[in-house]
């Protein structure tokens, strides 16, 4: 039955009155949210931004969880047979491995400090060697102690593994003698040398050569400077000075002295923990597609990537 002609006078008045009940546009408190929410959102982008991504933490998280970021994690193999690794497919599987190696040197001599440690940074696994263990004073000849440090424990790991390796010479800020001149001007040469020397080994044991970068940082790249990195994500190790701090005023008005090379070779454990051989295995890069490549150029990253790991599973 359908309405009589008062009934619809009512309902469309009654209408017109709901509607101009409801104001125009979103409620009031909406806008508001919206800046907060878009502020918050800016701000957690600023800290990705400036944040240090460590790989090898990031892999050992995925790993605690049953699941990998980025990779799949296999099922182990057949048992190692003795003097062989297994595969070792990520950098957290690495840590682990020279975790267990610096432990069983402690167990062999209690009574003396390991000869290498170990940490990591946004550029991988990084495993130092102390330059007094491996070469004698001003010398790029190693030491038949490192010889067999490399045999036993760096180079089976390299092979099982499918990443790049950079070992790079450090040294302290002491200048170079003059009796030690005649064949290494300055610190940089003997760094490099070191490097170099260490390269050459592996390649003689067979790591195939591709795999490795030989380096020479000197003195500037004392040990603490990736510690700063870590508390001050905005601190750049390419701004350190040798002598004259380099001082950081903040808005609030805080003055903060950056250190420098000889800050950090002070003492003589800070110089003793400079001179050394460093040794990174290096964080893998993704295949093209995920660098947002395309054509060639992925085709070309996938090929590196496919390369790297060849080299694990053979």
């Amino acid at each position: 039955m359908g309405m009589t002609a008062g009934e619809k006078k009512a309902w469309g008045k009654g209408f017109e009155e709901g509607v101009n009940s409801v104001e125009e546009g979103l409620p009031g408190w909406f806008g508001t949210f919206a800046d907060m929410m878009t502020l918050l959102f800016a701000f957690f982008v600023l800290l990705a931004a400036i944040s240090t991504m460590d790989p090898v933490k990031l892999q050992e998280m995925a790993n605690s969880q049953g699941k990998s970021l980025g990779s799949k994690i296999k099922a182990q193999g057949k048992a190692e047979e003795e003097g062989e690794f297994e595969p070792i497919k990520n950098l957290a599987a690495m840590k682990k491995e020279m975790k267990e190696a610096i432990e069983e040197m402690k167990k062999e001599n209690p009574s003396g400090d390991p000869p290498i440690d170990i940490e990591t940074s946004a550029k991988g696994l990084i495993v130092n060697i102390k330059g007094d263990f491996a070469f004698p004073s001003g010398k790029a000849d190693m030491k038949k102690e490192l010889e067999k440090l490399l045999d036993t424990e760096i180079i089976p790991r390299i092979q099982a593994s499918p990443f790049q390796v950079e070992v790079a010479g450090h040294s302290d800020s002491d200048p170079m003698p003059k009796k030690w001149q005649k064949f290494y001007k300055s610190n940089w040469e003997l760094s490099a040398a070191r490097g170099a020397t260490v390269v050459r080994y592996m390649i003689e044991k067979g790591v195939p050569a591709p795999r490795l970068l030989a380096a020479g940082y000197g003195d500037w790249y004392p040990r603490g400077i990736d510690s700063v990195k870590k508390v001050n994500p905005m601190y750049n190790p390419l701004t350190l000075t040798w002598e004259d701090p380099v001082v950081r005023v903040d808005k609030q008005g805080n003055e903060t002295v950056m250190p420098t090379v000889l800050s950090l070779n002070s003492t003589k454990k800070q110089k003793s923990a400079n001179r050394r051989i460093q040794i990174t295995f290096i964080n893998p890069p993704h295949h093209g597609k995920k660098k947002g490549l395309s054509g060639k150029a992925a085709k070309d990253a996938e090929l590196r990537d496919r390369t790297a790991t060849n080299y694990m599973d053979d």
